[in-house]
């Protein structure tokens, strides 16, 4: 069992094709992607974390074994940020796993932390 603490907007930006013409729709198609992994692989747990408000559309997508946090801001670095926090509140669990291919990010978590590229955890979950 682990919990994947997912960089949605990195992973979002590595893997959805098309995601800068709309978002809040990419965002959506992502989410339901991990959803489904999420139905494949019941003893894990998924945390995805996004910039800015949390949208509806997203949000919903939630549920069972899937968490979906939001940043509040759209600043930079503000889901970086919640990573972070989150990090702090999950590491209990040392079957952890930060999805990010954020450089600046990774140097933020504590060493020894298991990160996998975004890329590369965007093609276990399929065409977005």
């Amino acid at each position: 069992m682990a919990t994947w603490l997912v960089d949605g907007n990195n992973v979002m930006g590595a893997t959805v094709r098309g995601w800068w013409n709309d978002r809040p729709a990419a965002a959506a198609r992502l989410t339901a992607a991990i959803a489904r992994w999420c139905l494949e692989h019941p003893d894990d747990q998924a945390v995805v974390v996004f910039d800015g408000p949390s949208r509806e559309e997203v949000t919903r997508l939630a549920g069972g074994n899937l968490r979906v946090e939001y940043a509040g801001s759209s600043t930079r670095d503000a889901a970086d940020d919640r990573i972070v926090e989150l990090v702090d509140e999950l590491y209990v669990d040392p079957a952890l796993v930060v999805v990010t291919s954020d450089r600046g990010l990774v140097a933020r978590l504590p060493p020894g932390l298991e990160v996998r590229g975004a890329g590369t955890y965007g093609r276990r979950l399929g065409r977005i």
